[in-house]
């Protein structure tokens, strides 16, 4: 039976000498390096980690793989003699495809951390062996979550047990970020409602604030507990839950288990917690698109559909979104995401014209909008364009994140002709989309992943 490293790198790697069994690698640390010639920081980077890898890393347990996206073989064959490890076939272009999709490689260079199982140690391995170069910590096991001791509260310090039998929103924010300050009195209204209802949930802020008096500030304004500023904690957790940007809420299970590593999106569409405790839902919404780059996205789109047929067929496309959670489940990758646009929103916009469908008006804001400062730094959430791009800003009263500009707000709310639903698979990683025909039933995207498996549909650039 082939190992689980001959499956996912193939039988062969090149070496220095020649071709290398890829089972000779079992029992190894393995690195999968994502890099290229042409990359300047990659040129920066594999120097060193040559350097730290034929001192003290190769010793001690850990293998290199280079998966090489130079443009063509002459550079692959030049960069790969300044390494001293080994190196996926550069023929091999499928294979690295499947490895780029598989650990969500969005730029490089990019070092993934595996054991020899195959299983995921880290995927911002870089970090990791930049902070310990002679392999100290090696190899880089993530830490056990803890609560820790203790909290920051408004009454003084609350002890972590007092919360340990509760669902926990670690809530990553900051001062200085615009989107925290509008989602953050959303989230503390939600809270007290919560509270009021004796929802077994607390909120912990994570705080990125660049000193202690912003910080205070900041945490003045929440009703919740938080990690005191500078806590070891802060740095530990942003990296354990590999949070990208902010705001983000990780919502926690009672015994410290994930929920949901997305849990903003969720919550905004829910503030009343009438889904607590906010598992992913199987069918996201399009205008919250968390989690749509982690594998190829089913897509319906749907904003023309009366709410009787857009359940219709959103019952159809659970049946195969409900499959693929359970294999999620079992095997701990993400094969397919599904999401439906029920509305005509921003994203939904986008998609449309990413994917060269029709153009659909912006629909009607639920709050009312307001004339605002039209500096840089927002974007229309009807047209997408920026906002030295737009013509006048149109700002939610109520502090949604929110813009329209003059244009599409003349538009907003507009009758629009009814459409029927259209399927599309949107494979970010990649750049392509596919378009399913017919209707949507469970059978035809069945059939559709099929084609789409197999090779046989035709795909469009966005």
């Amino acid at each position: 039976m082939a190992s689980a490293l001959v499956d996912l790198l193939g039988p062969k790697l090149a070496g220095r000498d020649g071709e290398v069994d890829t089972s000779s690698l079992d029992g190894k640390t393995i690195g999968l390096y994502f890099s290229a010639h042409w990359c300047p920081p990659c040129r920066g980077f594999t120097p060193k980690l040559a350097e730290w890898y034929q001192k003290d890393l190769q010793s001690k347990g850990l293998e290199v793989v280079f998966v090489s996206s130079d443009r063509d073989e002459d550079a692959f064959k030049e960069y790969f003699a300044e390494m001293p490890w080994l190196a996926l076939p550069y023929a091999d272009r499928s294979r690295k495809e499947q490895l780029s999709k598989k650990f969500k490689v969005q730029g490089i260079p990019s070092f993934v951390l595996l054991k020899s199982s195959g299983e995921v140690i880290t995927l911002d391995g870089r970090s990791a062996v930049s902070e310990d170069p002679t392999g100290a910590n090696f190899p880089w096991l993530p830490e056990p979550f803890s609560l820790g001791d203790s909290f920051v509260g408004k009454d003084g310090d609350v002890p972590a047990a007092s919360i340990a039998g509760k669902v926990k929103l670690l809530y990553f924010s900051a001062h200085w970020c615009p989107p925290c300050r509008g989602f953050t009195p959303q989230l503390a209204k939600a809270y007290a409602t919560w509270k009021e209802k004796g929802m077994n949930v607390e909120v912990i802020f994570v705080s990125g604030d660049k000193d202690q008096s912003s910080f205070d500030e900041y945490y003045g304004e929440m009703p919740w507990i938080a990690v005191p500023f500078e806590d070891k904690r802060c740095k530990q957790w942003n990296k354990q839950f590999e949070v990208s940007g902010i705001p983000t809420v990780v919502i926690l299970d009672t015994d410290n288990s994930v929920i949901n590593k997305d849990g903003r999106g969720t919550i905004a569409g829910d503030f009343e917690g009438k889904t607590f405790p906010w598992h992913p839902p199987l069918i996201g919404d399009l205008e919250n698109p968390s989690g749509i780059q982690d594998a190829p996205a089913i897509v319906a789109l749907m904003e023309t559909q009366t709410e009787q047929e857009q359940e219709q067929a959103l019952s159809e496309l659970r049946v195969l979104a409900e499959k693929y959670r359970c294999e999620e489940k079992k095997t701990g990758e993400t094969k397919y995401v599904f999401f439906a646009a029920k509305t005509s929103g921003s994203t939904s916009g986008r998609v449309r014209q990413m994917t060269k469908q029709q153009s659909l008006p912006p629909a009607k804001h639920e709050h009312s909008l307001a004339v605002a400062d039209g500096n840089t730094g927002w974007g229309c959430d009807g047209c997408s364009k920026s906002g030295d791009e737009c013509k006048g800003r149109n700002r939610c009263t109520e502090g949604c994140d929110f813009d329209l500009c003059d244009d599409c707000l003349a538009e907003s709310g507009k009758a629009i002709p009814s459409l029927p639903v259209k399927v599309v698979l949107l494979d970010l990683a990649s750049q392509w989309f596919y378009e399913m025909s017919g209707d949507l039933t469970t059978k035809g995207v069945v059939d559709f992943l099929g084609e789409f498996e197999g090779g046989k549909l035709v795909k469009q650039e966005f």
